[in-house]
């Protein structure tokens, strides 16, 4: 097998692996209870967890209370549980393939935005069917470097994530001390007026009764 053969499977497969990702990235708003199912093929597979309570629906309200997260096996044994948190991120290996559900719960009066993401690593091996002793190891690089980048993409994912909600924060922080400062002068002001229109009732009661 020449070079230019080798070159054109490795483009193939290059282009074929972005479809072979077992991988959820979502944005979504809870009230009390969202719960999500993700299908893992293969025993023995890393599973990679992120979470991120991206903001709360009123800027006014704000608080760690965070949410509670719970990973149950397809048998319904309790895998990992997250209590209270505003952001996490785990990994866990799969004992055994099937539906594997997450569960959120929110404590909080107020709905929350939460960004979730999920990614199944898995290497497969072909030296059990390669029929030429060269494809073995560049398949296996190929899905290592694969892995590494998508670790990558995860990782960033992750960060965004948390970047969004500390621009979210900050910016609801400035609008309270923006409205905080109005309110205040306002008083002030009102204060002052208080103030002047008494000054002035005193003023003229001591002018009244100096004429007397």
């Amino acid at each position: 097998m020449d070079g230019r053969s080798l070159r054109l499977i490795y483009f193939l497969v290059l282009c074929l692996m972005p479809l072979l990702r077992h991988a959820v990235a979502i944005r979504f708003v809870m009230d009390r209870e969202e719960c999500f199912s993700h299908n893992v093929d293969y025993e023995g597979d890393t599973v990679h967890v992120s979470f991120v309570v991206i903001k709360a629906e009123t800027p006014w309200h704000y608080s760690e209370d965070g949410v509670d997260l719970v990973v149950k096996d397809p048998n319904g044994n309790q895998i990992h549980d997250s209590r209270a948190k505003t952001s996490d991120k785990f990994e866990f290996v799969v004992q055994k393939r099937g539906v594997h559900r997450f569960c959120f719960t929110n404590k909080s009066p107020y709905h929350e935005t939460v960004d979730f993401d999920v990614h199944v690593g898995h290497f497969s091996y072909f030296d059990q069917h390669a029929k030429d002793e060269h494809f073995s190891p560049l398949f296996a690089q190929i899905l290592k470097l694969d892995e590494a980048l998508y670790s990558i993409q995860f990782e960033q994912h992750w960060l965004e994530a948390q970047t969004d909600r500390q621009a979210i924060l900050n910016e609801n922080m400035s609008k309270r001390a923006v409205h905080k400062a109005l309110f205040e002068s306002a008083a002030l002001i009102a204060a002052s007026v208080v103030q002047i229109y008494l000054l002035r009732r005193l003023f003229e009661r001591k002018l009244g009764s100096s004429r007397v």
